[in-house]
Parts: C-alpha cells; structure tokens; sequence
C-alpha cells in the first residue's frame, strides 16, 4: 500500500535493466479494460456521492454494463476501486524496476517517489485531489480499508520481487556481493474476488489482468529484500495516508512527495545486507 496511490493510471513507459513483467494477451487487455472502466466510474460515484450513497447497481450504469456483467468482475462495490488503488501500486513498482541499474536501493526509491508522487508524475494536481478523497474513505470503511489493505499488501510482495530482479541485474554488472541499503517499497498489484463467475473474470484472472508479480510463484526474495520491501512500502504508505487526512496541497513540503522522502531519509542508517 502504497506506498501506493489510487489514481487513475497512466501508461507508464517501459525500458530498463531489470525484466519487463510478460505481455498481455487480448483478452486479458480487454478484461483489464473493463475493469478499469467499471473501477473509474466506482470512484467517481464514491467521490460525489459517498461510499453509502452509491449502489453497485449505480456502478454498472455508470460504466455503461448490466449488473450481472459487473458481478462477474466484482464481489462487492468496494472492490471495483481495487483496479484504482492497484494502478497506483504497479506505477510505483514500474519506477523501482525502470529506476537506472546503477542507482542503489535507496536512490531507486527516492527516485520512485519523485516520479509518482508528484503532480505530473502519471496523475494531475486535480487528480491528486480525488486520490485523497478515495483514501479517506478507505479510513472510514472496513470493508474498503480491507480493499486497500490487501492491494497493500500485494504491492509489498510486488516490489519484492522488483528488488529480486534489481538484485540479479547488479550481480551481472558488478560480479560482486554489495550490501543492500535500506528502503524500499511495496506494490504489488491485486484484485479480490470472492470466486469465479461467468468465465473466471475475477481472481486468478485479475492477477494476469493486472501483471502482477507473484513473488511465491517465482524466485523467492530473501528474509532481507522482503523487509527491505515490507520497511520501504510502510514508508511509502505512511506518507501517501498522512497526507490524504489533511488539507495540504499534492505539491510542496506537505505533499505526498515531501512525505515519503522524508520517511525514506529517515531510514538512511539502515542497512540490510544479502546473505549467501
């Protein structure tokens, strides 16, 4: 979490030392597509008109589908954000994974931040503003505090991951054993459902769907990059929450940016280091 932002995603470039996550299909683009559409028209209903005041039913009209078509990507109308907060969380990881192959743990981070976390960095000064109302709500409702905890929570095994692939480019550079310097940041990217419906549109789709990274599903991070992950995601979504229950605005010393840098630099005498 985010150390991840809902918003409304951007398509972020691609290009680095570290391994791309695996294309697309069709259909997972167009189911990726959809949910996203429904995700969106979620967010925009819960932003006018409150999370109590808004009815899946309303959802579906919204998005221009039926009911039962939302139901089969969707358990619960507090789920159809989850693609939102998600988009933020697999921005983030992008940064970590694109950052410079030479940059260290902690300068990947910093440089994550500055590219996310900002105005102009994939979501608007006006989009900030609908970020923060989609966060509180998440203070307020368990059931949506549930939906962000677990994107949360799949962000931190995403990044995990990224830091895995970070971690065996710098081997293949450096043909050395360097410490690892402290944070980093989780973001994974997930989606609830409470089973398969209609064609398994929910779950294990939305995993593929999404691109995520299931670290259990590939070369495990070590006890150390997953702390590294767990310290750094904490910092991240520390800043992004604090921020969200204020008035400031998204730029300047009170802004999420500001925030998480400097939760990060507050970690700088840390250190954890790979062990054999």
């Amino acid at each position: 979490m985010s150390s991840t932002t809902p918003a409304q995603p951007s398509r972020a470039s691609s290009g680095s030392s570290s391994t791309p996550p695996p294309a697309l299909s069709l259909t997972e683009r167009r189911k990726a597509a959809t949910r996203m559409e429904i995700a969106r028209a979620a967010g925009g209903l819960f932003a006018r008109h409150g999370l109590r005041a808004t009815r899946a039913e309303d959802i579906a009209q919204a998005a221009g589908i039926a009911p039962r078509t939302f139901y089969r990507y969707f358990a619960s109308k507090e789920e159809a954000v989850a693609p939102l907060y998600a988009a933020g969380a697999q921005r983030w990881a992008e940064a970590v994974r694109e950052a410079p192959a030479g940059l260290t743990v902690p300068e990947a981070l910093d440089h994550a931040v500055r590219h996310t976390l900002s105005p102009g960095g994939g979501v608007s000064a006006a989009s900030w503003e609908w970020v923060r109302t989609l966060i509180r709500l998440a203070t307020t409702s368990p059931a949506l505090r549930k939906v962000w905890a677990e994107v949360c929570q799949e962000a931190e095994d995403t990044l995990a991951g990224v830091l895995v692939e970070r971690d065996g480019a710098g081997d293949r550079e450096a043909g050395d054993s360097e410490a690892f310097g402290s944070e980093a940041c989780g973001s994974g990217v997930g989606s609830r459902g409470a089973g398969d419906r209609e064609g398994g549109d929910r779950k294990g789709d939305d995993r593929e769907a999404q691109g995520a990274d299931n670290v259990a599903e590939g070369p495990g991070a070590s006890p150390d990059l997953r702390f590294t992950a767990a310290v750094a995601s904490a910092a991240v979504r520390v800043a992004v929450e604090s921020w969200a229950t204020g008035d400031a605005p998204a730029t300047g010393p009170d802004g999420p940016a500001a925030l998480a840098l400097r939760n990060l630099a507050a970690l700088r005498d840390f250190r954890w280091e790979r062990r054999p």
